[in-house]
């Protein structure tokens, strides 16, 4: 399926995030680059702050700002740069998608609004310090598939 490449520094900024959350859930949006056939390397993501024990709230009005920033920079290349999806932890539970989680990802795949051919949810968590993640394609079929996160740096 899709293979997300997630370079140091958003991974740091992923582990910042966890770390001040500390129990509640915290996530975002993944902006990502398309490097070939079903890969894409992460080139930025938005951190919101509103999460509770066991839910995370997504809330688009957070990251539109840095969403039209990153297509400014990106040039509008839509097709090279673009949304690829969620992220968000599970500090207390494994790091699979719930199955509310499942429900939100088809939700937004199958959104003619927002027009996407799949989208990724990246679920993490930190174990002594270290980032633990599973990485998850929706297709707007209804489909879920597991892929595959690689890090760089």
């Amino acid at each position: 399926m899709i293979v997300l490449i997630l370079p140091l520094e958003p991974r740091q900024t992923i582990k910042a995030a966890l770390r001040k959350a500390g129990t509640r859930e915290v996530g975002g949006v993944l902006m990502a680059e398309h490097l070939g056939p079903n890969r894409f390397l992460v080139k930025d993501l938005t951190v919101h702050r509103r999460g509770a024990f066991a839910s995370f709230v997504r809330l688009v009005e957070e990251a539109v700002g840095r969403l039209k920033t990153f297509f400014e920079h990106s040039r509008h290349e839509y097709t090279r740069y673009n949304y690829v999806g969620e992220w968000h932890s599970h500090p207390s539970f494994e790091p699979i998608p719930s199955t509310k989680d499942d429900a939100s990802m088809t939700e937004i795949v199958q959104d003619p609004a927002v027009g996407a051919n799949f989208a990724v949810l990246l679920v993490v968590k930190l174990v002594k310090d270290e980032l633990v993640a599973t990485l998850h394609t929706y297709l707007p079929d209804g489909t879920k598939h597991p892929s595959t996160l690689e890090y760089l740096g």
